[in-house]
């Protein structure tokens, strides 16, 4: 990891403001869900804490593998080597297999967030979109999070369309007994002899 210097004045704002959206809870349900997927249970003892799942995580040989287990053969090539290069390339091919299974871009983190530890709350949401598109794609393993919402298209006839378009609707409001009496704005003006 990088040696970064103490941060000062917006981005030491910045940073406090992300410290204080980690949830231990979300955390821990995240690694329970990626325990249950990989199916060993002793994955994670131990591990509570934005520190200890970083350093766990850190290499991204796990997240490859859990991407291997919802989706059989996404990431090729693991390297398992403790060299910073082949821990970030883990971490781009964990990436880039999610974007390649329909997480989308915005709901995963960047390299850089978990491997130097910059912003592991995004990191825990990223695993959280994974789940959510498991679901969405059939996975039938354990669940994380929320169910994806699905499209409900709906078709209306010609007549239908024409219809609704004769309708006020309440949402915008009635005219009736609209009218200005009984309006004042602001102080009445007097005028002295």
């Amino acid at each position: 990891m990088a040696s970064r210097p103490k941060a000062f004045g917006l981005t030491a704002e910045v940073n406090a403001k992300i410290a204080k959206k980690y949830e231990i809870s979300r955390e821990q349900e995240a690694l329970r869900w990626i325990e249950a997927v990989l199916g060993d249970r002793t994955l994670f003892q131990g591990v509570e804490g934005e520190e200890a799942t970083h350093d766990r995580l850190k290499d991204g040989v796990i997240l490859c593998e859990l991407m291997n287990a919802i989706t059989p053969g996404a990431i090729r090539k693991i390297n398992r080597r403790p060299m910073p290069f082949l821990m970030m390339e883990n971490i781009g091919a964990f990436l880039d297999a999610c974007k390649e299974y329909g997480v989308n871009s915005h709901d995963t983190f960047q390299t850089v967030d978990l491997y130097e530890r910059q912003n592991m709350v995004n990191v825990i949401t990223g695993i959280y979109s994974l789940g959510r598109k498991a679901q969405a794609n059939g996975y039938y393993g354990p669940a994380l999070g929320p169910r994806e919402a699905q499209q409900n298209r709906r078709s209306f006839t010609e007549d239908q369309l024409v219809q609704g378009r004769t309708t006020i609707g309440l949402q915008m409001g009635s005219n009736k007994g609209a009218n200005q009496s009984g309006m004042n704005f602001g102080k009445s003006r007097f005028i002295l002899d």
